[in-house]
């Protein structure tokens, strides 16, 4: 690597492309800054339509099913503005749009990760995964394989997935808003979490859906709105602001290109490896799904997310490289030392001032705090089934239970994730929460991902393969990532990490399939017969939505 704290920060900056709320900057300048009565009032408004939102959406639940799926009613444009809310967050516009302006073309690398799971998505998981599960995508492996077992296992590294991905989204909002807003963390980080427990144990899934949507409208706006206004100052010539941003940077024509930041291949693709397959076994994006009435509005709602998602991230390339043209030569957003004052990720908020005033930047602002609400709620329902569906309904509870009951311990365990959030939130405020913050997309490219992938395309997985790579995998990412530069050299202060890389995807993912493959193959047992035999039973109903009639179950199971 030729520049050490560049790639430091492109690694945090990666978790906000990833995971939305992320922000580098809030660890880069943590300071407090005065209130801004704007972008206050703005947020406030923000607060008070989703608040609407969810009165509504309290009416509409009244089951586990409605709390979970939105009733399955959403259209498809619809359910892809909120898949894309969860991945066009502020946080992502921040962090990519800031590496942008310190390295150029590499910046890029952290964009086309995430966006590149999207036609997977379209075209090989959103079906299948629709005709085959109801409330989460743990439904959809336990079809084939032993219930209560698969989920045991898979849900609870789904619940250890979102835990993670709260601890650094709580960090990063009372962070944030510490410097956006000057509100003292701890107040930001309870405000948070009592907006997400209101929307989510009142409004379930329509609620969420609906923030979520706000939030990508607007933010589609905003950005919008920028780089129009970045353009006109270059007669709307993307050729002219290229030039006129390699002209302006310290890397001349070299951030035009590849290389500036990345030096090394494995690196780049280790990263790239893990968003794209972590963002296809992420638990709150494939329970999305669900929501649609059928297989065909699945396809078309990751469809419709891929087109608003590519879209935004065309934009930020303009942003980005707009924002090394625009702020040039302006003394009044860099401090004495020629750094942008709050951190290269506060770069996107000093384009709006520059280009579009203060208003413009209080908008902006406002959406930094208001996407993590969203992102939050997301994850919080996902969670929340998976302690209340995958393991109480489905594992502990010796007989059914009616939708109802089901319902209310939905909502106990939505507070309980909240309470938890917030208390971790706290717990962790003075640590860097990177590492943990690597986990959550590393654990679903290694863990979920292969084996739902497995479940849904090859015949010969059985269930002691499936536990056999999802408990491998658990262990090996945890593992790398403890041992690399993030964790062993950086947190625990050693001189050279054990293991290269902090994204350890490109080793995991090839082993965990090893390990699930090699098991699978070796299972002579009743169960691993009937496994295969289930892959032929549910071919139709991936593919066609067609029912099959009721799949066999092993002699040593029928109590």
């Amino acid at each position: 690597m030729r520049h050490p704290t560049v790639i430091i920060s492109a690694c945090a900056v990666t978790l906000c492309a990833l995971f939305p709320g992320v922000s580098t900057a809030t660890v880069e300048a943590g300071q407090r800054q005065a209130m801004n009565p704007v972008a206050s009032a703005m947020f406030l408004v923000f607060v008070a339509v989703t608040l609407l939102i969810t009165r509504y959406a309290a009416r509409m639940t009244t089951s586990s099913g409605s709390f979970y799926t939105a009733g399955g009613q959403l259209s498809a444009v619809q359910n892809g503005a909120a898949i894309a809310g969860d991945f066009m967050s502020a946080a992502s516009f921040l962090g990519i749009t800031g590496f942008i302006f310190v390295a150029g073309f590499d910046g890029l690398v952290l964009a086309i990760g995430a966006f590149g799971a999207w036609p997977v998505l379209v075209y090989l998981v959103a079906q299948r995964v629709r005709n085959l599960g109801s409330y989460t995508f743990i439904d959809v492996i336990s079809r084939r394989l032993a219930p209560k077992q698969t989920r045991l296992v898979v849900a609870i590294a789904t619940i250890a997935i979102v835990i993670l991905y709260l601890i650094a989204q709580m960090v990063a909002a009372g962070k944030l808003v510490q410097l956006l807003f000057g509100m003292p963390y701890k107040v930001a980080v309870v405000l948070v979490s009592v907006l997400v427990l209101t929307y989510v144990t009142f409004g379930g899934m329509l609620a969420t859906t609906w923030v979520q949507i706000v939030k990508a409208l607007l933010l589609l706006i905003g950005v919008t709105l920028m780089s129009f206004l970045i353009l006109s100052e270059v007669g709307f010539s993307l050729p002219a602001l290229l030039e006129q941003a390699a002209s302006a940077h310290p890397g001349s024509e070299a951030i035009l290109t590849p290389g500036l930041a990345f030096d090394d291949p494995v690196q780049v693709a280790t990263i790239m490896l893990s968003m794209l397959l972590g963002t296809l076994g992420l638990p709150h994006i494939l329970m999305r799904f669900f929501t649609v009435p059928d297989m065909r509005a699945a396809r078309m709602s990751a469809f419709y997310a891929s087109l608003l998602m590519g879209y935004f991230y065309l934009l930020l390339i303009v942003i980005g490289f707009g924002g090394i043209a625009v702020l040039s030569g302006r003394d009044q957003f860099f401090d004495s030392a020629g750094a942008v004052i709050g951190g290269s990720n506060m770069t996107a908020l000093h384009i709006a001032r520059a280009v579009g005033g203060d208003v413009l930047a209080a908008f902006m602002a406002a959406l930094s705090f208001a996407t993590i609400l969203a992102v939050v709620a997301g994850l919080t329902v996902s969670g929340a089934a998976a302690i209340s569906h995958d393991l109480y309904a489905e594992v502990l509870a010796h007989r059914p239970i009616d939708p109802g009951r089901e319902l209310r311990v939905t909502r106990g365990a939505v507070a309980l994730i909240g309470v938890a959030a917030a208390s971790l939130g706290l717990v962790f405020e003075h640590e860097n929460v990177a590492f943990i913050a690597v986990m959550p997309m590393v654990l679903a490219a290694s863990v979920t991902f292969p084996v739902l992938i497995l479940s849904l395309y090859w015949r010969g997985l059985t269930t002691r393969g499936a536990l056999a790579g999802a408990i491998f995998g658990l262990l090996l990412s945890i593992s790398l990532i403890v041992l690399g530069p993030r964790v062993w050299s950086v947190l625990l202060g050693n001189n050279a990490a054990l293991f290269p890389y902090d994204y350890p995807g490109l080793f995991t993912v090839p082993l965990v399939f090893l390990v699930i493959v090699v098991v699978s193959l070796t299972d002579r047992s009743e169960r691993g017969h009937l496994d295969r035999q289930n892959y032929h039973k549910l071919l139709l109903q991936s593919e066609f939505g067609i029912a099959p009639a009721s799949l066999p179950v092993a002699k040593s199971l029928r109590r």
